[in-house]
């Protein structure tokens, strides 16, 4: 083994579906770069199962530049591992030492089924993006720049929220499984904006409404949602989300 690779023990959750109990499977990984991502890490270990004709482990995965937030896994207990504001497709393994062990587990989620191994099912967040995460009104072609005035303040809060990839991090670092900072994020790029204005009054309602019967749970502000987001988004957002639907159930006729 080069001096400048490492050998890891890798704890893995193996599950076929979401119908069978799974259990921790134990694999060693040689001439581990430094340079390398987790994700290219993992490649390494499956192209080891393929050669030995054993089943591969299943990850989610797509863009690889922390964009998409198809990614997603529990490393030593910590959504997306032990980098902050980043993907498990953006943590390279310089954050891990030769002779590591290191436990990779799926989002423990109620809502994320377990598809296969690390793969989880998180359509529980376009379902919440569809209950009124979106604007029907038809604006036509693209206006001029300056008329819909927007301060910069709140272009900049919009787009802070607007960065929210939807990973499932928030969720899966929540120890009640709450949604709350994603679905905070939705509500407040739509509601700080005005395209967002007319369904406004009825979205943060109908998004909870939603979030509630998918079987998130509640935000008792631990925080730990905070700390998990690859993208930053602050706490605040759930304290505007609670405005929102403050408003929406004392002025809306349901």
């Amino acid at each position: 083994m080069s001096s400048n690779t490492m050998t890891l023990y890798l704890q893995v959750w193996r599950q076929k579906n979401s119908n069978e109990a799974g259990a921790f499977s134990n694999y060693e990984v040689a001439n581990v770069s430094p340079d390398m991502s987790f994700l290219e890490m993992l490649d390494m270990l499956n192209e080891d199962l393929a050669r030995q004709g054993l089943d591969p482990i299943q990850y989610d995965h797509d863009c690889r530049e922390g964009i998409c937030g198809a990614c997603g896994v529990v490393i030593n207990g910590e959504p997306h591992g032990p980098g902050k504001q980043t993907t498990t497709c953006e943590l390279h393994m310089r954050n891990f030492k030769n002779g590591d062990a290191i436990v990779i587990e799926p989002w423990r989620v109620k809502a994320f089924a377990v598809l296969k191994d690390l793969a989880v099912d998180r359509s529980a967040y376009d379902k919440i993006i569809q209950a009124g995460g979106f604007i029907k009104v038809n604006y036509g072609n693209a206006p001029e720049a300056n008329s819909l005035p927007v301060g910069k303040d709140v272009a900049d809060l919009a787009m802070d929220m607007a960065a929210c990839i939807g990973c499932g991090a928030c969720a899966a670092a929540c120890k009640n499984a709450s949604a709350m900072l994603f679905a905070a994020a939705k509500i407040s790029h739509l509601a700080l904006l005005p395209q967002g204005q007319v369904e406004r009054k009825k979205r943060a309602a109908n998004m909870i409404k939603a979030m509630d019967e998918l079987g998130f749970g509640n935000c008792t502000n631990q925080g730990l949602c905070e700390d998990a987001c690859p993208k930053g988004i602050n706490i605040n957002a759930i304290a505007r989300l609670n405005r929102e639907y403050l408003d929406s159930i004392l002025t809306c006729n349901f």
